[in-house]
């Protein structure tokens, strides 16, 4: 979904300049999003197809409510995806020069829209909305409008996307770094880091705010228990700290080796130095999230990549506005060795926001140990499960290959030995 917006803009660059050496930039990277539209298909469905497989009675329950939004998903947003990606790879000649931008534009509207529609499901599974229940306890759909544009998804959506832009980024200014750094297709090398680090800077610092701010909020005035277990605060406090690094110790109810700062919790959170915020002492503990540990780290490995990525993002546009980044050999090596870390922390970000829910399948309604099939046992789940975990392995290898073809060949292959006989470096 990050890619979607890049290549937009390189489109768009191209359409207003003329300079066929963004179409080219652009041709390029849809290739490498087609590599991912592929894996993200054959991955996706097998990943709906759990809702009548492995939580049967979530889905009878629910059904009537995520039902639209996931069908909104495949009907609307996977098909107009998935049609004008194949205009706007095969189709560029006969679109031309125009019709290929809105062909890219509608592919990335289709990514956005699907991601949208995906986050509104989760998002009611946080905070449900618009509903009511029926007279067997099945959930009934009052508001349509109330679901989609649920507060709770608004801003997760964005949380959601501007990791997603992030990822795309540091993705495209890694490859421009490795680009230069092995002097060849420096040109394009240039090109995909300049527009990698300038978006990339711009989206790490509206991940920190409002996105991450407000969805704070939201955590701190629907799900305390989860604020609580998050910042591993046991014991309710006026002028709560903000811990940056300690153990949770569930057992003792404290968090062990803490380095914290003193009262910025109760800033964040309710903008009052000495506000109160409520620790899990304040509720029974059957409404405590169940892994409490790993929600406390999942969630501070996303802080503190957050907050990295912000710092190399904001130093490389500062290296890049004096001129000195395309020299800068350190900072191109940071970049290019720093392309696992977005992957980890949009990771962390859904462990910490599905961890955090638990006990709860829906929040407030349906616990998760009443929403899965019955007749599945655990030996079938483990199964498959593994199973699964087979194929998805054959396909990461597959995917790294494919990728790391793409980015051998280059943007521009066919000019590649003329650059050699006129440069030798080029090819060394």
């Amino acid at each position: 979904m990050g890619l979607g917006l890049l290549i937009v803009i390189l489109k768009s660059i191209a359409l207003r300049t003329g300079d066929e050496h963004f179409s080219r930039a652009a041709r390029f990277w849809a290739k490498i999003f087609g590599i991912n539209f592929a894996i993200g298909v054959v991955t996706g469905i097998p990943m709906e197809f759990q809702f009548g497989t492995n939580w049967a009675e979530f889905s009878k329950a629910a059904g009537g409510v995520i039902g639209q939004t996931l069908a909104m998903e495949g009907v609307f947003s996977f098909f107009l995806e998935s049609t004008f990606l194949g205009l706007f790879l095969y189709g560029e000649k006969k679109l031309g020069r125009v019709g290929h931008w809105w062909a890219a534009f509608l592919v990335f509207v289709g990514s956005w829209l699907s991601g949208y529609f995906i986050v509104a499901t989760d998002a009611w599974m946080q905070h449900p909305v618009g509903y009511q229940l029926g007279a067997h306890h099945e959930i009934e759909l009052t508001s349509f409008w109330g679901l989609l544009l649920n507060k709770w998804a608004l801003w997760q959506y964005a949380h959601t996307m501007l990791g997603a832009v992030q990822t795309g980024c540091f993705v495209m200014a890694a490859v421009g770094a490795f680009y230069i750094l092995s002097h060849r297709d420096p040109f394009y090398g240039r090109t995909f880091l300049k527009i990698g680090v300038l978006v990339g800077a711009l989206a790490a610092l509206l991940q920190l705010s409002p996105s991450g701010d407000m969805q704070g909020k939201m955590i701190t005035q629907y799900q305390p228990t989860t604020l609580a277990a998050m910042e591993g605060l046991f014991e309710s406090q006026d002028g709560a700290p903000l811990a940056i690094l300690g153990q949770p110790n569930v057992a003792k109810r404290t968090l062990d080796n803490p380095l914290v700062v003193p009262n910025m919790l109760s800033f964040l959170t309710y903008k009052k130095w000495t506000a109160h915020v409520q620790g899990l002492n304040d509720f029974p503990e059957d409404q405590w999230p169940d892994k409490i540990e790993l929600l406390y780290f999942s969630y501070h490995v996303m802080v503190g990549l957050g907050t990295m990525f912000i710092a190399i993002m904001v130093l490389s546009a500062f290296l890049l506005w004096r001129k000195k980044l395309f020299e800068a050999r350190w900072m191109l090596w940071v970049i290019m060795l720093s392309v696992p870390l977005p992957y980890i922390a949009n990771t962390a970000g859904w462990l910490t926001a599905e961890l955090g829910r638990q006990p709860w399948l829906i929040y407030g309604l349906m616990r998760t140990a009443h929403g899965f099939s019955p007749r599945v046992n655990a030996g079938n789940a483990w199964f498959t499960l593994i199973g699964f975990m087979g194929l998805y392995t054959v396909l990461a290898i597959l995917w790294l290959f494919l990728v790391y073809r793409e980015i051998e060949i280059g943007p521009e292959p066919e000019a590649r030995p003329a650059a050699e006989a006129l440069d030798p470096s080029v090819a060394a």
